[in-house]
């Protein structure tokens, strides 16, 4: 995404409140600032119906006709300061890949909240060179530079890059994303994501929402990512350390925790004196006896020991020492020649 740049501030309450002024009607005013939520909260159709006193339907046929009203005037250059808006926010998308969510132009243009979202979403609705993409279960309310999308063309951009998502089967970075679903532009790319629900980004990498490693739901999954993006094993309190200076929206978590998720959780593997690594990394659990013993069966016959603490410490953060006391101290192993040992029957 572009790094962000001073943006013109638009001053939506008194943008609103003129727009609001150019409708006759005191009671479609009061349908058009409750059902786009443009000073207090969204309502429904049947809410502002019993408030007005008519049906459900009336309340949708006059926020239409309104609505429909404002957008021929703005077309007409006959709506007060759209112009002016119009201009700030096409500036704006195209400093963010043509498209981008209200709540990100809210932060560059307005201020933040869901009132200043809202009043903004509605104006550019009223704009003829903005489209903008209605909220639902897998879209952000979001707006599109109309002559490169509209509504239909961001969901199909969309629907392509989840598509290539899904194939290349992990999180990637956006420019390998771009080039697998056949965008030419990564930061076009990265605006277009950033409209879908389904999908996420964490450290420089997408992927779908409900992949850990960019989407970590709970404490376990940020372990997972630490873990992974560390690439080897890590002591506890490392990890807590770790998810502490992350970019995890939620990171105060306490190292006991951090602790206690790991004991429980079978995709990490106690190592050694508190040290955790992946289970898909090739680690079984299991005390150093046990890998002992697995070491022997594997290898189906006697085994020097110095090889046999060689191939255990590749799955044991351990010392040497530990690995031969366990040798010469436990009864499943037994000495076949000088400093030679198999599995006793």
């Amino acid at each position: 995404m572009a790094e962000p740049t001073t943006a013109t501030t638009l001053h939506t309450e008194q943008l609103v409140n003129d727009t609001l002024a150019t409708i006759e009607r005191e009671r479609e005013r009061e349908i058009v600032s409750r059902r786009f939520g443009l000073f207090d909260r969204k309502e429904t159709l049947e809410q502002i119906g019993e408030l007005l006193g008519i049906t459900r339907e009336r309340v949708r046929q006059l926020e239409k006709a309104v609505v429909t009203r404002l957008k021929t005037a703005a077309e007409q250059g006959s709506l007060p300061n759209i112009t002016e808006v119009q201009a700030t926010l096409v500036a704006e998308l195209s400093k963010l890949g043509e498209v981008a969510r209200v709540s990100v132009l809210s932060e560059r243009v307005g201020e933040d909240g869901k009132i200043e979202q809202a009043r903004i979403a509605f104006l550019a609705r009223l704009c003829p060179e903005l489209a903008v993409v209605e909220e639902d279960d897998n879209y952000y309310l979001s707006v599109a530079i109309a002559k490169s999308y509209d509504e239909k063309a961001v969901k199909r951009a969309v629907e392509q890059l989840i598509a290539s998502i899904k194939k290349l089967a992990e999180p990637k970075n956006i420019e390998a994303i771009a080039k697998a679903a056949g965008i030419d532009s990564p930061e076009k790319a990265a605006a277009l994501a950033s409209t879908s629900k389904q999908l996420a980004t964490l450290n420089g990498r997408w992927g779908l929402v409900k992949w850990p490693m960019v989407n970590p739901k709970n404490i376990r999954d940020k372990i997972y990512v630490i873990l992974k993006e560390h690439g080897k094993h890590m002591h506890f309190n490392e990890i807590a350390e770790a998810i502490k200076g992350s970019d995890f929206k939620r990171k105060d978590v306490t190292t006991q925790a951090i602790h206690n998720e790991l004991i429980k959780d079978k995709r990490f593997v106690l190592i050694g004196r508190g040290i955790y690594a992946l289970k898909e990394w090739g680690y079984e659990k299991g005390t150093v006896a046990d890998i002992i013993a697995e070491v022997l069966r594997k290898e189906g016959g006697p085994l020097h020991r110095d090889e046999i603490v060689k191939r255990v410490l590749k799955s044991r953060y351990v010392k040497e020492t530990t690995i031969l006391l366990n040798l010469q101290g436990k009864p499943q192993f037994k000495r076949v020649a000088k400093a030679t040992y198999t599995l006793a029957e």
